[in-house]
């Protein structure tokens, strides 16, 4: 039995309404899914380690169900919107774990390719930067140090993945943005250490005086103090 070209058309014309309709509800999916994202790192940034929890087990079952309704369409898994979030996805549970020093999740356990996860290892690792700067604004300029050693450990695992961009989905470029963040982090993490130091040192020097003085520098409003000249008083 011969086929006519409007049956061949027709079952084409199906095939493409289910996978157009496939990929309605997949972009809607990712945009859900890089909404929890989002707001996890928020929650994450706060220490509301509830709310953090809870949106990142919502996360991680929004990218299952979104994954698995496309497994028979490479084209979908495959295309920018799913692998951004994705790779947001990736971001905001390894943040999650640098934060609160929990074990790395694997591409396996958050259904990415190797790709996607590095991708998202990157961002994470620019994210830090807000972190040391928090930390830093509240005087715990020893306690970034774990971040930024986070922050220089992924850079020096990317220079080493060394493949077309089109294999990784243009991890070059992301790799070129965390260069740019670490050495401006790693330069306003060594000022604020060397800035404590010296505050610390100026501190033990004051105190030294105090001692063999009997003065009170180290306890002394540090403003300065002008006396008023004659024709204020008058």
């Amino acid at each position: 039995m011969t086929t006519s070209l409007t049956d061949i058309v027709e079952t084409i014309r199906s095939e493409l309404t289910t996978l157009n309709d496939l990929r309605d509800a997949t972009l809607a999916r990712s945009r859900t899914l890089t909404r929890s994202c989002a707001h996890s790192i928020r929650a994450i940034h706060r220490h509301e380690w509830d709310e953090a929890d809870m949106l990142l087990a919502q996360a991680r079952t929004e990218a299952k169900a979104m994954v698995d309704a496309i497994a028979d369409q490479p084209t979908l898994y495959h295309a920018g919107y799913t692998q951004d979030a994705l790779k947001e996805l990736v971001e905001a549970h390894l943040v999650n774990a640098v934060s609160r020093q929990l074990p790395l999740p694997t591409p396996a356990e958050l259904y990415v390719t190797g790709a996607t996860y590095l991708r998202g290892m990157s961002e994470a690792a620019t994210e830090m930067r807000r972190f040391v700067l928090d930390l830093m604004r509240r005087g715990q300029v020893l306690e970034a140090e774990h971040y930024l050693e986070f922050m220089d450990e992924v850079y020096s695992h990317l220079v080493t993945v060394d493949f077309p961009d089109a294999v990784t989905d243009g991890l070059r470029r992301h790799t070129d943005v965390l260069r740019g963040v670490l050495e401006r982090t790693r330069g306003d993490l060594t000022m604020a250490i060397r800035q404590d130091q010296m505050r610390n040192a100026l501190l033990s020097f004051e105190r030294n005086l105090d001692r063999h003085l009997g003065t009170d520098f180290a306890g002394a409003d540090p403003g300065l103090h002008f006396p008023a000249d004659d024709d204020s008083q008058e």
